[in-house]
């Protein structure tokens, strides 16, 4: 994976809530539900690599980013003539979809 859409936007050390959970939502809505999924570990490998490449601390994400209670609201993607992936072959989301990351986030809270 590419993590360029977090690291370039999310920097030390003031970590801008705006541009770090924008950029942190653009890279993980398309993957909201395999990352929701509690069967395979997506979520906890998925911040294991943010917190590498980006040299975060854990917890990071969890602490700045919150859209409700629940986790963060993905936006709608626009429709396309392929069902469930765009031009680039990328998965797609139609309607608003929550990432539940917040069992993701925990686990990696507990790690520390």
């Amino acid at each position: 994976m590419n993590y360029t859409i977090i690291t370039s936007r999310c920097k030390a050390p003031q970590y801008p809530p705006t541009p770090c959970c924008d950029a942190f939502k653009e890279f993980a809505c398309p993957y909201a539900d395999d990352l929701n999924d509690l069967s395979n570990d997506c979520s906890s490998k998925m911040f294991g690599y943010i917190n590498t490449y980006g040299n975060y601390s854990d917890g990071l994400f969890a602490n700045l980013c919150r859209d409700d209670k629940i986790g963060l609201i993905c936006p709608a993607s626009p429709p396309t003539n392929v069902i469930g992936a765009d031009s680039n072959n990328s998965p797609n989301i139609h309607g608003s979809s929550l990432l539940m990351l917040t069992v993701g986030f925990l686990i990696l809270l507990m790690w520390k």
